[in-house]
């Protein structure tokens, strides 16, 4: 697979993932985390099993010889990662929670260096560190130092959580066999029977759930659950770990692009912070050095 199929595939999946904090504040007012994302999960299982029965004819003596990883994924990166995503939103800041967020693709790089022993070369790092800036930038509103100076609480906490656990999801993914569609199936299966009494055993009341909520859990099921989760996990089967997880830096742009479009004001920090991480993700996705070293080549050549 080319390395602009996999990136095209990155930026959807972020692109959808900017959507869950949007829907997520509005329906955790309704929801408990606990029901959001067993509901969410139960519904995109029956999306996922018959896409991955048809277009990955999986082979079960794999998933039976890798079932525990399977289990253990299901717990970091669907139910432990979204459930304190969700609380989180109930105790803190969408602010704190993108501030805390920008320390994603830095923690995923440096475990992937040490545990899976992948390598960044000296342009990408720079991109990393570009891009972070950028998200830097955004959600500050040009204001750095507000990134020292604010004070954080249990829910910022909490989305430090779903980072560790997001990375390694990630790197468990990176290690299996298990194509990535069945993978993300056999992971939500287990991770719905795993939630199953306890959101039976908590109830919910229907009546008291809006239109709005439903939009917002069936936007969850299709984009952010199934679509993104898929292109993630088949990106990081191409790519590795810390290359896709800088491009979680574009979330923070798509969500201003996305609070535009709801009839919000976009400010010059998020155009100028957009541009940064824009120029980071394109000196980690290592185009810029593939240019760099066919012109070395030319003039090589020319000599």
């Amino acid at each position: 697979m080319g390395q602009i199929k996999v990136w095209g595939y990155l930026i959807l999946a972020n692109l959808f993932w900017s959507g869950n904090l949007i829907f997520g504040s509005y329906v955790v007012d309704e929801m408990s985390p606990l029901w959001i994302t067993f509901s969410r999960w139960l519904l995109a299982l029956f999306l996922l099993m018959p896409i991955a029965y048809f277009v990955e004819k999986p082979n079960l003596q794999m998933i039976k010889k890798e079932w525990f990883s399977l289990l253990i994924m299901g717990l970091l990166g669907i139910i432990g990662y979204n459930i304190f995503l969700m609380a989180a939103l109930e105790h803190t800041s969408a602010t704190n929670a993108a501030l805390v967020t920008a320390l994603n693709p830095g923690i995923i790089v440096l475990f992937s260096f040490f545990i899976l022993r992948e390598t960044l070369t000296r342009i990408q790092v720079i991109g990393l560190i570009i891009s972070i800036l950028g998200v830097m930038v955004i959600i500050t509103e040009g204001n750095l130092i507000a990134f020292i100076d604010t004070h954080y609480n249990l829910g910022d906490l909490m989305v430090i959580i779903t980072v560790i656990l997001w990375t390694f999801y990630s790197i468990i993914g990176r290690k299996l066999k298990t194509p990535p569609i069945t993978l993300t199936a056999v992971s939500t299966l287990f991770s719905v029977l795993l939630l199953a009494p306890f959101a039976l055993s908590e109830g919910i009341i229907i009546t008291s759930v809006s239109s709005m909520t439903i939009i917002g859990v069936l936007y969850m099921v299709i984009f952010p659950s199934v679509c993104s989760t898929v292109l993630w996990n088949i990106s990081v089967r191409e790519i590795g770990v810390s290359k896709p997880g800088v491009s979680m830096n574009l979330i923070p742009v798509f969500t201003a692009i996305a609070v535009v479009a709801l009839g919000g004001n976009i400010t010059k920090e998020q155009i100028f912070g957009g541009i940064l991480v824009f120029i980071g993700v394109y000196l980690t996705i290592g185009l810029f050095e593939k240019k760099m070293n066919s012109r070395k080549m030319e003039n090589q050549i020319n000599l």
